[in-house]
């Protein structure tokens, strides 16, 4: 059995020759853009990586089945996955959105909520935070969440006012006015 994990999101084509401009979303861009990978686009057509570059800050990737331009910018917007086996984990200590969605949050021994999932910003990874009054949004960073319990089903999350519970924030005002 293996689950799909998506991989990068296709942008504009790049040159003549049928190569995008790909903006990615693995950590491992060097193995799952490798010449000779398969993934696979969000409207289920499967294309085989040919050659990726890095062309600045963008990976530019020609697919065997994208011979021009032409072909290339029907791919625009495509969402791009790929096949791995349930139990591969990262390098590192890295986690795949499916191993962290659903599990418990907790605010040391208190479950505070669930992790509904993960939102891949440019600065930092977001946990989307389902709590019993709405969901919240907490930087997936060592500093915020300094334990990862795959085994146990949960995660911390520091005790910091407001973080988990945006009423509890601490309010300053510059009385200097």
């Amino acid at each position: 059995m293996t689950v799909m994990v998506v991989i990068g999101r296709i942008g504009r084509a790049h040159g003549i020759r049928g190569e995008l401009a790909v903006e990615v979303r693995t950590d491992e861009p060097e193995r799952r853009f490798a010449p000779g990978s398969s993934v696979v686009c969000s409207g289920g057509r499967s294309l085989t990586v040919a050659a990726s570059r890095q062309h600045g800050a963008k990976l530019v990737v020609r697919f065997a089945e994208i011979p021009d331009r032409t072909a290339a910018e029907t791919l625009h917007g495509q969402v791009l996955e790929a096949e791995v086996d349930p139990a591969e984990t990262p390098d590192d200590d890295a986690f795949y959105d499916r191993q962290l969605t659903g599990l418990e949050v907790r605010v040391g021994e208190a479950v505070v909520g669930t992790v509904a999932r993960v939102d891949h910003l440019p600065a930092q990874d977001l946990l989307v935070v389902a709590t019993p009054t709405g969901e919240v949004l907490v930087p997936f960073v060592e500093a915020l969440v300094p334990e990862v319990d795959l085994e146990a089903g949960h995660l911390t999350v520091v005790d910091l006012p407001g973080l988990i519970d945006p009423d509890a924030a601490e309010i300053v005002r510059d009385d200097a006015g």
